[in-house]
């Protein structure tokens, strides 16, 4: 099991393209950690927003009665991938990873992969 410090250092070192990644508690929309980022990508305003996101995508299932859980959330931009990962894994219940990259450099599939990984290892 890995802190989220060391979650995100493996992230942003691991996946190619990476440019910021969180741990995000979506009950309040804090970030329990980041790292990345930058003037133009406020990790700390995108973690807030994207808790309205996945609360949203969480309230719709409920209502249509979809049984399944969220594996992840793709936001595709011009020029990025926002990544969005619940985790189910010992503790972290209500918290999500969430990981930002540059799309003419990252693999999506592989980043995929790494998400995955990291979530199945974090310890909160």
């Amino acid at each position: 099991m890995t802190s989220v410090e060391v979650s995100l250092k493996t992230l942003m070192t691991e996946v190619e393209g990476a440019l910021g990644a969180a741990v995000v508690d979506y009950s309040s929309g804090m970030a329990l950690g980041s790292l990345g980022g930058g003037k133009d990508l406020d990790l700390n305003v995108a973690a807030a927003g994207n808790t309205d996101v996945i609360r949203a995508k969480v309230r719709t299932m409920d209502e249509l009665g979809i049984q399944s859980r969220i594996e992840d959330l793709l936001i595709t931009l011009d020029t990025q991938y926002h990544l969005i990962r619940p985790v189910m894994g010992r503790g972290g219940n209500g918290l999500f990873i969430y990981l930002v990259l540059d799309k003419g450099r990252a693999n999506l599939a592989m980043a995929r992969h790494q998400l995955k990984r990291t979530e199945g290892n974090l310890e909160v």
